[in-house]
């Protein structure tokens, strides 16, 4: 983001994600909890120098946990859109205690039921998958493609987040 563009505020965040597939909202909340890991790996590297008195480094550690912290409240309501929908956040998410994530939280795939891709419903051959159910990068570029591919031919304007 750059440094004269706002986030979008929380209720327009909120109020967005309604209109978004559930895979889609999966998958924000992964590139938020990925966001989340840059800036704290960011905030490790800069705390030396912040202790040595440099108060850039300090204002940029403090500027990050800001983010940090309005990025675990989105994750929130992701959780909670997706829970209002019926369905399970999922062993593989942190959990969001207070609004914030635990990362001691379980990440394995557990006993979700798996979703069959396109190519598994149409009866061509199965898709790759590694032992625990995950798919291999092979099937996952395949179907971020191929959902690509389908947006691109979607005459809606789509949300963007």
């Amino acid at each position: 983001m750059s440094a004269s563009a706002a986030p979008i505020p929380l209720d327009r965040f909120a109020q967005a994600i309604t209109e978004l597939p559930l895979g889609n909202l999966h998958a924000k909340a992964a590139e938020l909890r990925n966001s989340i890991a840059h800036l704290s790996s960011s905030n490790e590297q800069l705390q030396e120098y912040a202790n040595d008195g440099d108060q850039d480094c300090a204002d940029a550690i403090r500027e990050n946990n800001e983010v940090i912290d309005r990025m675990e409240i989105r994750i929130k309501l992701l959780r909670d859109e997706v829970e209002n929908r019926g369905f399970r956040w999922g062993e593989d998410e942190p959990a969001i205690e207070n609004g914030k994530a635990d990362d001691h939280a379980d990440h394995s795939l557990g006993d979700r039921e798996e979703i069959p891709s396109n190519s598994e419903a149409s009866g061509s051959a199965p898709p790759a998958r590694t032992q625990g159910g995950s798919l291999r990068d092979e099937e996952l570029a395949r179907r971020l493609r191929d959902q690509m591919d389908e947006d691109m031919h979607d005459n809606g304007d789509g949300i963007h987040l």
